[in-house]
């Protein structure tokens, strides 16, 4: 008896061809992988349920996706107040040789970097959507307004607001991929070598570290600032917990690494912003919970 493959349906095929969009939305939305595959998910589940012909599948889908991931990031909202120390997003990996999903390249396209969306989190969950849907997407205000159930001069106000809010923080990368990863190896080397001249010379004088532990690893609480600070910070990290082995991988599109430790388990994903040839912002994942993908 020879087994039968049911034909994709109509509504499956529409739904595959905007997955990647979906997936970048939802992923620049909610900073973590498995609520933005779950939001994908459940967009589809919406979209499979939804009673008559859908005229416009992808408009629609961009709608239900932004939607759930504005529930997601509001009932996340005192869990976020409660953690502890920085909330830093999930690193997407990328090792070398491994050709990116069509999900990784719609979550990293258009220079969205992990810098990017540390910065989100300064937005409020409309105000994220609709930056987002603007800036990143290119959607007109007219096209945003019903997703965000607000009116097109809200939307207009609410993005422009938004943009202010970020502007002091946004950076551009003036450094090419294979300089950022030359100062990533150059950092490493000196913090394990405690070479605090190797690190003063690479940092800019106004560097922050961002550690996240969640609470279940170390990791410092606060931010740590100024280039002795963080230089002082990284050799101490370096001489009390020594890296077995450390893995260079993309990371959001730019030079990042993997430190495990001698069982071979992940201990730190680490990302350096560069800018004018110094560290400006040094990332640090420490938190297991976004360290499974990592493995």
């Amino acid at each position: 008896m020879v087994a039968v493959t049911a034909a994709p349906s109509t509504a499956d095929t529409a739904f595959e061809e905007h997955r990647p969009l979906l997936f970048g939305v939802a992923y620049r939305m909610l900073g973590t992988l498995g609520d933005a595959e779950d939001a994908v998910q459940e967009s589809y589940l919406r979209y499979r349920a939804a009673e008559g012909e859908i005229a416009n599948p992808r408009a629609y889908l961009v709608t239900v996706v932004t939607r759930i991931c504005l529930d997601v990031l509001k009932s996340a909202r005192v869990q976020r107040e409660q953690y502890i120390g920085p909330w830093l997003p999930e690193p997407l990996i990328r090792r070398a040789g491994e050709a990116p999903s069509p999900e990784e390249h719609a979550a990293t396209a258009d220079s969205v970097s992990y810098a990017f969306l540390v910065m989100l989190e300064e937005l409020g969950p409309v105000e994220r959507a609709v930056f987002l849907l603007r800036e990143v997407f290119d959607y007109d205000y007219a096209d945003i307004a019903p997703i965000v159930m607000k009116s097109e001069a809200a939307c207009r106000q609410v993005f422009h607001r938004a943009r202010q809010r970020l502007a002091e923080r946004q950076h551009r990368h003036t450094a090419d991929y294979n300089l950022r990863r030359d100062l990533t190896i150059r950092f490493l080397a000196a913090a394990n070598e405690g070479n605090m001249a190797g690190l003063l010379e690479i940092l800019s004088a106004d560097v922050v570290a961002y550690s996240d532990g969640g609470g279940k690893a170390a990791a410092a609480i606060n931010p740590v600032a100024g280039a002795d600070h963080v230089a002082r910070f990284a050799m101490g990290i370096a001489r009390k917990n020594p890296p077995a082995s450390i893995e260079l991988v993309d990371i959001n599109g730019s030079p990042g690494v993997i430190l495990r430790h001698k069982s071979g388990r992940v201990d730190t994903v680490m990302l350096l912003e560069v800018a004018e040839g110094q560290v400006t912002r040094l990332y640090s994942m420490r938190n297991p919970d976004k360290l499974v993908r990592a493995s």
